[in-house]
């Protein structure tokens, strides 16, 4: 996986080396060091006839253009370069980017449905937003709901897609994507991607034929801009070029800039925040207060665990760790997903997919692992929420150890 392969004339080169260069290739070239941004809405043109045959080819083939852009909405060179970088990361032909990951989401839903393929099976848990696009049928989807074992059966001839995500939000549950991709035939697998990042996995390698990410999260990885990106074959690429044109949901140049600059160290933040996460797993597996840990086999910054006591009191009792939606930032983040980012999705479907009450979600960001236990022990042990703290409370002192440590 750390080897990515540019092709046959070329020297394939590390994940790493590629997330800093890809995308920038051209830039010494242009004398350049800092990629540019590009935030022209439109682009000056003498030559009406040569634009219209352009415009025409686009609207056939969806292709991206050759020569100079012509309207924002229709392409960007800012943003083009973080499709670049991210479609050589996920080791896929193309990527195209949009305003949020429901934004994207809704171009591959548009996109199938376009061909009448409306209808699209599905593995729980997914994003709670994700969930609820597919249930509710805002788009004229219809959805079956199945586990991995039930998807070859579920599929149907107008199914246009399967979805899953691995590891899963909020359960962190994983699938086995290469058994999940012969399941499905020919019919598109969509993988959600968000949680693992190609740092830890690329599922265009175990045969998903789409995958999508929430680049709102690790990508950019600051907590500072919002974005989607689905990476593919160039084919279905130009349809949701196609799509994106028409339903304007285009990211924005500043974003496709902040997104690109979040990709050159993507592996390092990636990589620091799985080895911080991993020892938080070791000391609150063996905790008295926690019921049980989820956390997945291929590693990462993601945790869940669901606690003996009132989750509520926990995320009211953290000082350090912010409780907050989203996750992949650089600083820790924690949040009640039954309350939250799962909400929308009904209770008896939340809790059939393992989503407990009790459960809590922590995006383990760059701090030191000391600072973060010691924050989160406090807050397990704290009182319930509305009780005075006294001053000073749960700030300082030794950091508990757990049992058998």
């Amino acid at each position: 996986m750390d080897a990515m392969d540019l092709g046959p004339s070329a020297t394939p080169r590390a994940l790493a080396t590629e997330a800093v260069h890809a995308g920038r290739e051209d830039l010494a070239g242009l004398g350049l060091h800092a990629p540019p941004i590009d935030l022209s809405t439109t682009y000056p043109s003498y030559d009406a006839r040569a634009e219209a045959a352009r415009i025409d080819e686009f609207a056939t083939t969806g292709a991206r253009l050759d020569g100079p852009p012509v309207y924002a909405r229709l392409d960007n060179p800012t943003v083009a370069r973080f499709e670049e970088a991210l479609a050589r990361l996920e080791g896929t032909e193309a990527a195209v980017a949009f305003a949020s990951g429901m934004a994207a989401l809704t171009a591959v839903l548009l996109a199938r449905a376009s061909q009448g393929l409306r209808h699209v099976v599905a593995v729980r848990p997914l994003y709670g937003c994700s969930d609820h696009l597919l249930d509710a049928g805002l788009l004229g989807t219809e959805v079956t709901w199945t586990d991995p074992a039930g998807v070859a059966e579920a599929i149907r001839p107008d199914t246009g897609l399967v979805m899953v995500e691995s590891p899963a939000n909020p359960t962190l549950a994983e699938a086995d994507i290469r058994a999940l991709a012969y399941s499905c035939g020919s019919v598109p697998l969509l993988v959600d991607n968000t949680f693992a990042t190609p740092v830890l996995q690329r599922p265009a390698e175990q045969g998903a034929r789409i995958v999508l990410h929430s680049a709102t999260k690790y990508l950019g990885g600051h907590g500072d801009v919002m974005g989607g990106v689905v990476a593919c074959d160039e084919e279905f690429a130009r349809t949701l070029r196609q799509v994106r044109f028409a339903t304007g949901g285009v990211l924005h140049p500043l974003a496709g800039y902040l997104l690109l600059r979040g990709l050159a160290t993507l592996p390092v933040r990636v990589r620091a925040a799985s080895t911080t996460a991993a020892e938080l797993v070791r000391r609150l597996a063996t905790d008295p207060r926690i019921a049980r840990v989820h956390y997945p086999r291929i590693g990462g910054a993601m945790i869940a665990f669901e606690v003996y006591g009132e989750p509520h009191d926990v995320i009211a009792g953290v000082r350090l760790i912010t409780p907050a939606v989203s996750l992949g930032s650089v600083d820790t983040l924690i949040q009640h997903p039954a309350s939250i980012s799962h909400r929308i999705v009904a209770e008896g479907d939340r809790r059939s997919a393992g989503v407990s009450d009790r459960l809590l979600r922590m995006s383990v960001g760059l701090e030191d692992v000391e600072d973060l236990w010691r924050d989160l022990t406090q807050a397990l042990s704290a009182p319930p929420a509305g009780t005075p703290r006294a001053a000073g409370a749960g700030r300082t002192g030794a950091v508990p150890r757990p049992a058998g440590r």
